[in-house]
């Protein structure tokens, strides 16, 4: 596979493959090879997250590709969890895995059943389909057991029923309890809702119609950020997790077209917003500049208020963090900014240098990066400002990392997802053309 020449000493194949094989680590260990399910985060006894899962089916073609795993251990573990999904119970009971073709966000590791009363996840069942997905492009030829990836990934994305998950205003609502019925919150304003909304149109079976994807885009916020224009969503992983599988590059629907941009292009200044905050650092919190940024959805050291330096703080734990408006105290989380290699290398690679030789906060942990850090908490007052670290690593996190790195390096999930026809045909209902979906047509 053809890699792009180096920008930055990181930038090196070896240095990427580092960044791949560590991540890929938690794929290998964290994950139950009876069913397939893969733990949401290295906490114990913790739950399977579907949207790890998802992650993890679209890695282990990467794993193969660049010799982190055989073809034969890819296919079997591949085939545990479409199996399991495949058979596992659908229905409207409180202990099921899913119903109307969705999933719960979290599963029991063993058993596969819900657990803490979670949600039924809409795009989370997304991020698992796009896994799904993934590996029936890339298993493509004609033994029993590849044959059986792809007619098992796509019987299982066919049988969501997207309509069944449509509210009232046309877009797609969050998710779905079975004590209480439809979550109040729908998929509105930009963010990474963009991969759902494309999968739901493709649909063959079950689709929504294109005026469902307008309904979403007319809640828009299109923001100006530091003499940068841009479709704005605060947390950065927003627009980074629908382009993990899509390749936005050249193509837009009706409103980038509006805007002489397209998606691509809409993340890197996402992407510049954000390192331009964090040397900004309007509200002064320690370690912030042009080489230490990436706020984003993330683990935190609170929830505390703490008189720190004169200055009363206020920290979260788990919260959607975002720059340059949302929350904000201090936490920073390394992987969402490995996961904008694509859209920005020039200050991706600088940054994650920093974060890898100066603040040490990759290659003494098994798994690469922790969810987050954030040196202006102090775990006591008037103590040293040691700083605070993540204990965790989770799926959701590396996961990207894997992916965009080999983004940045070969295209290869963005090369095999062109290829799924349920894709192409989500984003030509959704209103895009130009560029590679144009060459396709032409080829067809």
């Amino acid at each position: 596979m053809r890699s792009h020449p180096p920008s930055h000493p990181l930038g090196s194949d070896t240095r990427l493959q580092h960044l791949q094989n560590k991540a890929f680590a938690y794929f290998q260990y964290e994950t139950n090879l009876q069913n397939g399910l893969v733990s949401d985060k290295t906490a114990p006894d913790w739950p399977a997250s579907i949207a790890a899962t998802g992650l993890a089916l679209s890695c282990y073609p990467v794993a193969v590709e660049r010799g982190l795993m055989s073809r034969h251990e890819a296919i079997k573990r591949t085939l545990a969890a479409l199996r399991f999904f495949r058979d596992s119970p659908q229905g409207s009971e409180p202990d099921a895995s899913g119903y109307r073709g969705f999933y719960y966000h979290f599963l029991d590791m063993q058993t596969g059943r819900r657990v803490w009363q979670c949600e039924l996840s809409t795009v989370d069942s997304a991020f698992l389909f796009a896994g799904m997905l993934t590996a029936a492009a890339y298993f493509d030829d004609d033994s029993a057991e590849q044959k059986e990836i792809r007619d098992t990934a796509n019987f299982l994305y066919q049988r969501a029923d997207w309509p069944w998950a449509q509210a009232a205003d046309g877009t797609i609502g969050h998710g779905w309890h079975p004590e209480s019925g439809f979550i109040p919150h729908r998929w509105q304003g930009y963010d990474e809702g963009l991969l759902l909304y494309v999968l739901a149109l493709g649909s063959p079976t079950h689709p929504l119609p294109p005026a469902a994807y307008a309904a979403w885009s007319s809640t828009y916020e299109w923001k100006r950020c530091y003499d940068i224009d841009y479709l704005y969503c605060g947390p950065l992983f927003t627009h980074q997790l629908s382009q993990v599988w899509i390749d936005f590059r050249g193509i837009r629907d009706a409103f980038m077209r509006g805007k002489g941009i397209d998606y691509f292009e809409n993340s890197r200044r996402a992407t510049l917003v954000q390192q331009r905050y964090a040397s900004d650092n309007p509200l002064g919190f320690k370690g912030y500049g042009e080489h230490c940024w990436g706020i984003t959805a993330s683990d935190g050291p609170g929830p505390a208020t703490l008189k720190i330096d004169g200055i009363e703080r206020q920290f979260y734990d788990y919260v959607g963090r975002g720059a340059p408006y949302g929350i904000d105290d201090g936490t920073l989380a390394p992987w969402a900014v490995v996961a904008s290699l694509p859209f920005a290398p020039e200050i991706v690679l600088p940054t994650v240098h920093y974060f890898i030789h100066t603040l040490q906060l990759h290659d003494a942990h098994p798994y690469g990066f922790k969810a987050s850090f954030n040196q202006t908490w102090v775990d006591k007052p008037g103590q040293p400002l040691d700083g605070w670290v993540s204990p965790y690593c989770f799926g959701v996190n590396l996961g990207p990392i894997m992916l965009m790195v080999e983004n940045h390096r070969s295209g290869m999930p963005w090369q095999l997802m062109r290829g799924c026809r349920w894709i192409v045909d989500g984003l030509r209902r959704a209103g895009f053309d130009g560029g590679w979906l144009d060459a396709g047509k032409r080829h067809a």
